[in-house]
């Protein structure tokens, strides 16, 4: 046997979505390779489909800026402590790899107080060799890269540039902090120096002396040099704009021309211009801020100007930074604006007639509705993958995408506040849009009204034009996707909402109009005394609606109460759909359209299950008065427990010694303490599922619906399907067989049937279509419990307990996902065995084995800090890569796995509302980024400075 190494974490492979609260934006057009950093202080670089690269900087420190080295696979980042990193993509064993070079601190680099060495702009010069770095206190330090050199006799000190300045303008004002540094493209020996005040200084590096003063009288912003050197346009705080002629003399502030594109009343500070020359044509101006102050100061946007076309693009959060690609040589048009903001990355086609946004293929904002629900499937037929959406071509072609095809066919679900299920392609690094669902247009809402009133009207200025998919409100938040369930071997798909709705929808290829009709179904069961005091229904479309091609419903449950649905499975082979909420559980026929069962869980003392969880957002006086009384009943309590504190005592110790006399408890395990009756929300349903077991008697097998709910009660129905060819008239029938409470009372997060082999059984379907065996119905059934604190197994039909694990929970653990993993040999196809991946409240992963449910192996992986994270995690079923090891305890694998890899599983987390993190506890075989970035063929040293030649090393 190989021995596995127990002690090893999980192993985290990619980042899907989009970085989370970025902070500044690069570009290298020699490399075409992207570079965002964030806040955090990591730095992600981006090429084409495929080509990831990422670092995290040692200092928990925001990135402030990111600058390519020009022709080279270096680049530089500052963070807002005001220290320097150089990182490099190097090659390793036929990949490249980002590794950082070293930070340095600028107040030891450049050995003078902080006030002065606070870098506030960072010119790339195009040698490749120098970095110039512009100061808080106005000085201009000259420094080598990679060793961040100073080169001290080539600094342009404060006192220089103030000297070189007529007296008169000097007289009347500070020059402030460098705010900009652009470098002349026809002449790298001549930078422009732009300070806060206003004063731009055009410099001959190679002479030291000031060449060109130009005394603009607003506070600066931004710089552009025009590719053709003979131009320097300058953007200003009062939304204004100007362009100065290079090479002449001097001016005055008289000669100041300036343009104020949405003046006469005060506007905003534009805060970056840029001018691209097109060939033979007008340029391309472009330009972010500039908004009137009173009217639209709250807008972010970028104005793209070009002849008579002018348009004001409208993003939906604050602009990082924004630059153009262009596909040809100096001059050539440009192709693609791209656009960073907070929350999403934009990319605009210039070429295209219209301007419309390219379909980015990945940094996709997961988050442009919240998620709400994940759901993940494996081995995904080939007729879903039919409604990928085609992209645009994509302007981003950087590096090499060496990773081999993924072996299989995986897609991820995500459901979203504004009732948008999106579909991903999951199967390699990118996470690929596929397809999107929306299951708002079969209800009434606000939606239609609101986009109509978003849309901009002809002829109104300024021209905005609203881009980005990112929408952080949602019209009506009970459209939110709770639970999806797919079947991918029938095309069927559910998926539930916050306000009780449940929608069955099929696919169809073409285009649909239809109307849905909605079977309500009363939880409570006509009881009394309740009245519901949360949201109200969502109100169905009476009229036909035309669906698109895809997904389209064609049937629709209204849970009453309209409560959280908390729980969903569907059985295509049966046409059956369970749900499950707050207040009970029932069972839908979506082939007759009739309920089968309404099962009501409700606790009669559980006044907070009527609540709802949108009722607490009406009022906040009605949340403090909850809260207020909340505190003085626990301090009535208090009072009440002192007062027969003994007799509570006394009785409690006796309890628990008796209690330790009947158990032997390990000394690693932890006594399960049963929980009260009257706990909230004790009748709500965590998980539904369909077998075909035993439930009478041994020798008759049947469908059954099982039921957990939160206050560890499960509820087994029998029921009777009529004949195939009988199915479409005769009903189907539901008895309840069983009831089970567990004595702990912890809430029920999982039912698993195990067959004669000990084996799950198998998905609907997946042995009709040969992908799975038929489950043994010779030997016993077993049923397997899993709750919150401990995995119990009853024999069936009997029910009778066999055998439990509880969490080795010193540190209080408890279930929070489970799931039921294929474990398959890499080498031999014909064996494999399942098992139990567990995730608790600690972040950790478990492996327990089945039928024996025994712990196997154990891996932290997400921080237990991380709530969401882990209320998030969604597992793969087959396992991911390859291991050597004895995982499961079979009794075969002595004999089997010294020839085996078993594959182990995988997930999805989300590590900020836009980004899910994919682990796997493989290291053999991982969905990692590989990929190869050249260095540009062009030589340095033709973009190197004469006079830099020669006191500057070779590299």
């Amino acid at each position: 046997l190989i021995r596995f190494d127990f002690e090893r974490n999980c192993t985290i492979t990619v980042e899907h979505g989009f970085p989370h609260q970025p902070s500044a934006l690069g570009y290298s057009p020699s490399l075409q390779l992207l570079a965002i950093g964030t806040r955090s202080g990591a730095i992600k670089l981006y090429g084409a489909p495929g080509v990831e690269f990422m670092g995290l900087h040692d200092e928990n420190a925001a990135v402030t800026q990111v600058h390519f080295m020009p022709h080279q696979v270096e680049l530089v980042t500052l963070l807002d402590d005001n220290s320097l990193h150089m990182w490099t993509l190097r090659g390793h064993k036929g990949l490249s790899e980002l590794l950082e070079i070293g930070p340095v601190k600028m107040r030891v680099v450049l050995r003078a107080p902080p006030s002065v060495t606070r870098v506030t702009s960072v010119l790339a010069h195009s040698s490749g060799e120098l970095l110039l770095l512009g100061t808080e206190g106005g000085h201009v330090f000259i420094v080598e890269v990679p060793g961040f050199r100073e080169l001290e006799e080539r600094n342009i000190s404060l006192d220089q540039v103030a000297n070189s300045v007529p007296e008169d303008y000097i007289g009347r004002r500070n020059l402030e902090h460098v705010e900009s540094l652009q470098e002349n493209p026809v002449n790298p020996n001549q930078v422009v120096l732009g300070y806060g005040r206003g004063l731009m200084v055009i410099w001959d590096l190679e002479k030291q002396c000031a060449m060109q003063h130009i005394p603009a009288t607003q506070q600066l912003e931004s710089v552009w040099w025009t590719e053709d050197g003979e131009y320097i346009i300058s953007s200003h705080s009062d939304g204004s704009y100007c362009r100065w002629m290079v090479g002449g003399e001097d001016m005055n502030d008289d000669e100041e021309k300036s343009d104020i594109p949405y003046g006469h009343f005060p506007c905003k500070a534009i805060s970056k211009i840029v001018q691209l020359p097109t060939e033979g044509g007008p340029p391309f101006l472009l330009f972010s801020g500039g908004m009137p102050r009173a009217s639209y100061g709250d807008r972010h946007c970028i104005t793209v100007i070009h002849g008579k076309t002018h348009v004001a693009l409208d993003f939906t959060s604050r602009i990082i930074d924004f630059f153009a690609i262009r596909d040809g040589p100096q001059f050539s048009d440009p192709s693609a604006l791209v656009v960073l903001v907070e929350e999403e990355l934009v990319v605009i086609d210039l070429q295209t007639e219209g301007w419309p946004v390219i379909q980015t293929p990945y940094l996709i904002p997961l988050h442009s509705s919240a998620i709400t629900c994940s759901h993940h499937i494996s081995a995904i037929p080939l007729k879903l993958w039919e409604r990928i959406i085609a992209a645009g071509p994509w302007p981003i072609t950087g590096g090499q995408n060496l990773a081999p095809d993924p072996p299989q066919r995986d897609l991820l679900l995500t459901g979203h506040e504004d009732g948008i299920v999106n579909f991903w392609d999951a199967s390699g690094v990118c996470l690929y849009p596929m397809y999107k669902l929306s299951t708002a247009g079969v209800f009434h809402t606000d939606s239609d009204l609101n986009d109509n009133m978003n849309q901009g009207t002809e002829g109104e200025w300024p021209p905005f034009r609203k881009v980005g998919c990112f929408d952080p409100y949602s019209d009506d938040p009970r459209l939110g996707i709770q639970k999806i369930h797919l079947c991918k071997y029938s095309g069927y798909l559910t998926v539930a909402g916050t306000a009780g709705q449940i929608l069955v929808l099929e696919l169809n290829d073409e285009a649909a109009e239809q109307t849905v009709e909605a079977k309500v179904v009363d939880l409570l069961q006509g009881q009394e005394g309740f009245r519901w005091k949360g949201h109200t229904r969502l109100d169905v479309r009476e009229e036909p609606v035309l669906f698109p091609a895809g997904f389209q419903p064609f049937a629709l449950v209204q849970c009453q109460p309209p409560a959280v649905v908390t729980a969903l499975t569907l059985h295509s082979e049966w046409k059956l759909v369970a749900f499950g909420t707050s207040h009970g559980f029932g069972l839908y026929d979506y082939q007759q359209r009739n309920n089968v069962l309404i099962k009501c869980t409700l606790n009669p003392t559980d006044q907070v299950a009527l609540e709802g969880p949108l009722s607490r957002v009406k009022s906040i006086k009605k949340s403090l008065r909850q809260s207020f009384r909340r505190i003085r009943r626990s301090r009535v309590s208090l009072r009440k427990h002192h007062v027969n504190n003994a007799a509570k005592l006394h009785e409690a110790n006796a309890r628990l010694e008796a209690e330790l006399a009947e158990m032997e408890l390990a000394p690693v395990q932890r006594k399960i303490e049963a929980r009260s009756s009257d706990d909230s929300f004790t009748g709500l349903v965590r998980t539904l599922y369909f077998a075909d077991t035993f439930l009478t008697d041994s020798s008759h097998n049947t469908p059954s619906l099982w039921a957990g709910t939160n206050g560890g009660c499960v509820f087994a129905y029998m029921l009777r399907l009529p004949p195939a060819e009988h199915r479409a008239e005769e009903p189907v029938t539901a008895h309840q067989a069983k009831e089970i409470q567990l004595m702990h009372r912890a809430p029920v997060v999982g039912i698993v049937v195990l067959d004669g082999h000990g084996a799950p059984l198998p998905e609907p379907l997946e042995v009709a279509h040969d992908l799975a065996r038929s489950p043994d119905m010779h030997g016993s059934h077993h049923l397997l419990v899993i709750s919150e604190e401990q995995f119990k197994v009853f024999t069936l039909p009997k029910v009778s307990a066999k055998m439990k694990l509880k969490l080795t929970a010193i540190d209080g653990s408890r279930v929070r996902r489970v799931g039921v993993a294929w474990f398959g040999s890499s080498r031999t196809e014909d064996y494999g065995e399942s098992g139990l991946v567990v995730l608790t409240n600690q972040g950790d992963l478990h492996i327990v084995s089945l039928p024996h449910i025994k712990m196997q192996v154990h891996y932290p992986c997400i921080r237990r800090e991380d709530v969401s994270g882990i209320a998030s995690c969604v597992f793969t079923k087959y396992g991911q890569g390859k291991e050597a090891s004895k995982l499961l305890g079979n009794e075969l694998a002595p004999y089997l796995f010294d020839s085996c890899f078993p594959r182990l599983p995988s997930g999805f987390y989300l590590i900020s509302p836009s980004e899910f993190e994919r682990f796997s506890l493989s290291t053999r075989y991982l969905v990692e980024p590989r990929c190869l970035v050249d260095a540009p063929r062009q030589s340095f040293n033709q973009h190197r400075p004469p006079s830099f030649g020669a006191s500057s090393p070779q590299r």
